[in-house]
């Protein structure tokens, strides 16, 4: 008995390393953030003010791209 050959499939990307991408920058954001917080002294009522900043470190503008 002869076997069929297999044929190949392409490999594709799994969109869950995007998903695992998206969630290591939002803890680096989060981690970024409290910094921030505990260099203020721990005042409260600065989260957006902290989140912000965070973000514009650490995420590459859109104009960065173009």
């Amino acid at each position: 008995m002869a076997t069929q050959p297999r044929t190949k499939i392409a490999a594709i990307p799994p969109l869950h390393s995007e998903i695992t991408s998206e969630q290591h920058i939002q803890e680096q954001i989060r981690t970024r953030a409290y910094q921030l917080y505990e260099q203020r002294g721990k005042v409260e009522g600065h989260e957006l003010e902290d989140w912000l900043q965070a973000e514009a470190e650490l995420r590459p503008s859109p104009r960065a791209s173009v």
